[in-house]
């Protein structure tokens, strides 16, 4: 399967969609299920390092046991300080490759003290739960365990098995999120729920849905430099920390080339004539004339589109000398790159290396935990999928292939080459995205519409 054939697939299903076999609407009940499953979930402070994520994995496992899993076949995994989960539902066929869906339980930290209400004690408050993990990413595990539960229950028996695996460190070392990607390296897909998803306005209706098919790959450098050092009151030319900030300031002032991918192009078309203001009119020439420097210039600037463009490499943390009198024998910054899809962290390494244009600096590559790995292809079979699902929710929503800025554990999956796809069940506005930060929420509403989505996505892909 190629992009385009993908997108043709897309491009053939009517607005109007027909499903077939669309469920009904999700019970009341099954609505409060998730939404238990999901404060519950919050409770369980998965910060690393941390004791947790066993406890919420084992939380988990005791919700899909209690719908009729086999207490074999979900199993948790203790390691590297964290767990992985892997459950696996059986389908009539076992030879046939098993359909992956993954995700991840741990969160980053939150200060109780910044908060306006404790981050680790979930608040249902004006339509939204809030607390740390409410919408990264504990919203859509919980609604996957309450799918399968109920598939579960209702005898569903699909084609071929179907894996839920949950990492249990992919804000960190992503550790588990590789395990588990050695482990079911032989998936024929892979759905991911921290990925993807509906774009809403500020008046609460739908723009348009991102289904995630590439992301940028993570990747962190040393960049040192090394002096004799010596006393403070005899300074001379050479300073470590003067020469590092130099290396630095010519790192800054370069821009990595733009990149372009079927991904990327699609999705800035689809925003173009829905973004007002200069930033839509830098839109419209971008996607005129991809080689418009101004354009390029006024997209580069905005922080939701810079990373669309090209690979970004910027300093997040220094670390220089070893006495208030002494002159610094050594100075270190961590440069953190976002690596477009498909291009080698090293090449990066090679161009920082050219860019800071210091024989005496050493750039290295960190033990950061990521891989780098390809887009995927537009699969007609998955486009065609997330289409139906997504409009039996929002009938004739515009679905676009999208690039994510950051990574998740899809990447070790894509490395193994297994094609994997961001397709969450979360509907949100972009005011109301505060994941990794203060005061993170997931509007309840979402909800039925993310339990209907995975419902029909799982009937399709696994049948």
């Amino acid at each position: 399967m190629n992009v385009l054939a993908g997108l043709a697939a897309l491009l053939a299903l009517p607005l109007s969609t027909a499903l077939t076999a669309a469920p009904p609407a999700p019970a009341p009940s099954l609505h409060e299920q998730a939404l238990e499953t999901l404060k519950r979930g919050v409770a369980f402070r998965t910060v690393l390092p941390g004791d947790q994520v066993p406890a919420y994995a084992a939380y988990l496992k005791s919700v899909l046991v209690q719908s009729g899993f086999a207490p074999e076949d979900v199993t948790v995994t203790p390691m590297a300080g964290t767990a992985r989960l892997v459950a696996r539902y059986r389908g009539a066929d076992p030879a046939r490759k098993p359909i992956v869906i993954i995700d991840h339980m741990d969160v980053v930290e939150a200060k109780p003290a910044d908060w306006t209400r404790d981050p680790f004690t979930p608040v249902v408050e004006n339509g939204y739960v809030f607390g740390r993990g409410a919408y990264d990413d504990k919203f859509d595990v919980s609604v996957i365990v309450t799918v399968l539960g109920k598939l579960k229950r209702e005898s569903w028996k699909p084609g071929r098995d179907v894996v839920l695996a949950l990492s249990g460190d992919e804000e960190t070392q992503m550790q588990t999120g590789r395990a588990n990607a050695a482990e079911l390296k032989d998936a024929e897909l892979v759905l991911n729920g921290d990925a993807g998803g509906g774009v809403l306005a500020q008046d609460g209706k739908p723009l348009f849905y991102g289904l995630q098919a590439a992301e940028k790959t993570y990747a962190d450098f040393a960049v040192t430099v090394t002096n004799p050092g010596g006393h403070s009151s005899r300074p001379g030319k050479t300073n470590a920390i003067y020469q590092l900030a130099a290396d630095l300031g010519r790192l800054a002032a370069y821009p990595f080339p733009v990149m372009r991918s079927e991904i990327t192009d699609q999705a800035l078309r689809a925003a173009a004539p829905i973004t007002s203001g200069p930033l839509g009119q830098a839109l419209r020439r971008y996607v005129a004339n991809p080689r418009d420097q101004q354009a390029i210039a006024i997209l580069s600037a905005d922080p939701d589109y810079v990373g669309q463009l090209r690979t970004t490499c910027v300093a997040t943390m220094l670390n220089a000398g070893h006495a208030p009198n002494a002159l610094p024998q050594r100075a270190e910054a961590n440069v953190n790159c976002r690596i477009f899809p498909g291009t080698p962290s090293e090449e990066v390494r090679r161009v920082i290396e050219k860019v800071i244009a210091d024989p005496a600096a050493k750039v290295t590559r960190k033990d950061d935990g990521s891989i780098d790995a390809p887009g995927s292809p537009l699969r007609p079979d998955v486009v065609a999928a997330v289409t139906r699902a997504v409009r039996a929710r929002a009938p004739g929503l515009p679905i676009v292939p999208s690039m994510s800025a950051g990574a998740t554990d899809s990447m070790f999956f894509r490395a193994e080459g297994v094609p994997a796809y961001g397709a969450s069940g979360m509907f949100m506005k972009p005011s109301d995205d505060f994941a990794h930060g203060l005061n993170e929420r997931a509007p309840i509403a979402s909800i039925d519409g993310a339990l209907m989505q995975w419902e029909i996505i799982l009937k399709e892909l696994a049948k």
